[in-house]
């Protein structure tokens, strides 16, 4: 066993406060990563107050991870002591269900094991990046490519995975005309990857606060959510529609803004339940699905793809000091577009 440092939450309502917590002993096959970076996602907040149930505390998370292989066990072999590696949302799977065996992880039928708030191989709570080192096995480590600022590629591990695991699916591209509802943490993501696969990206957002950083990100259009005039002028234009919001809209409302066979694909995870009426599907014959993160290889594949165009996310760095001070602007929307924290000041 290690000892690394962290910030911890104490309980569902208090605030996050230095600690200190345990590492596992490195089997054969683990990497100890030295973390120089985590994104903080609003997926963070969430599970340690509780919302998305019950966890057992003090709960470090943090699932956006970049840092520096520091030891190695005595059977990997995919990395080598400073090599520069990520850590996403999860940090294992059965490996036997059909799912894994299709190299589809995320989906694992059994349940993989979460980055952090999840019961690891050794009977203990995982905790993640708001953390000074990690260790996790060697399946589940990604390699950073060279070229990407390691503080603006730890949001790839999640919010980039995120939009650009359905982007790829549901076939964006040349010739396709891509909505993206939401321009926070996930959205300037969707629209940065989507615009770069060479669809056409129209951005939905509450209001045009944003839409000079839109358009600078790749967007061909931008339009207020607010304003009713929007449904109507944009009614069956797209071939799909990422929405990354986490709060409730009108599924009917961004339905039709469809082509036929459209799909709208929900990446955010508002807790009410939402509402949609067969009409909306059916006259157009239009889908209406969800999308997890991505598996590891095409995690992987998207890190390098984002290399190869150029692509990060919008950070702000800030010290561990101010973790919750940033924890409350990001329920403020008070960000662009995604915290980071530097763990050297853990």
């Amino acid at each position: 066993m290690s000892t690394a440092k962290a910030f911890a939450a104490p309980s569902a309502t208090a605030p996050l406060e230095r600690t200190t917590i345990q590492r596992r002993e490195l089997g054969a096959s683990d990497v100890l990563i030295d973390i120089a970076y985590c994104g903080i996602c609003h997926s963070d907040i969430h599970t340690v107050r509780g919302e998305w149930g019950a966890q057992r505390y003090p709960l470090a998370p943090g699932h956006e991870i970049v840092g520096t292989v520091a030891a190695l066990g005595s059977e990997v072999t995919r990395f080598a002591v400073g090599d520069r590696v990520g850590v996403g949302v999860m940090v294992n799977s059965c490996r036997e269900c059909e799912n894994c065996q299709a190299g589809e992880e995320q989906y694992c039928l059994r349940g993989n094991t979460l980055t952090y708030g999840a019961v690891d191989r050794d009977g203990t709570i995982t905790q993640g990046g708001y953390t000074s080192a990690i260790v996790v096995t060697e399946d589940f480590v990604l390699r950073i490519p060279e070229g990407l600022d390691p503080a603006a590629a730890a949001p790839l591990l999640c919010a980039g995975i995120t939009t650009y695991s359905p982007l790829r699916h549901w076939g964006a591209g040349p010739g396709s005309k891509v909505a993206v509802v939401g321009m926070g943490g996930l959205g300037h993501m969707a629209v940065k990857l989507a615009s770069a696969m060479g669809a056409e990206v129209t951005v939905l957002s509450h209001s045009l606060s944003k839409k000079d950083d839109g358009l600078r990100f790749g967007a061909k259009d931008y339009h207020a959510t607010s304003d009713p005039e929007t449904f109507r002028k944009l009614a069956g234009s797209f071939d799909l529609i990422i929405n990354t919001v986490s709060a409730a809209s009108d599924i009917d409302a961004y339905l039709s803004l469809l082509r036929l066979d459209g799909t709208l694909v929900l990446v955010g995870l508002p807790p009410e339940p939402l509402s949609v009426t067969a009409f909306s599907l059916t006259l157009g014959r239009r889908s209406l699905a969800g999308s997890n993160i991505g598996s590891l290889r095409q995690t992987q594949e998207m890190l390098d793809f984002c290399a190869e165009h150029g692509i990060a996310a919008e950070v702000e760095v800030v010290e561990a000091d101010r973790i919750n001070e940033a924890w409350e602007r990001v329920v403020a929307s008070d960000v662009r577009y995604r915290f980071v924290i530097d763990a050297s000041t853990l």
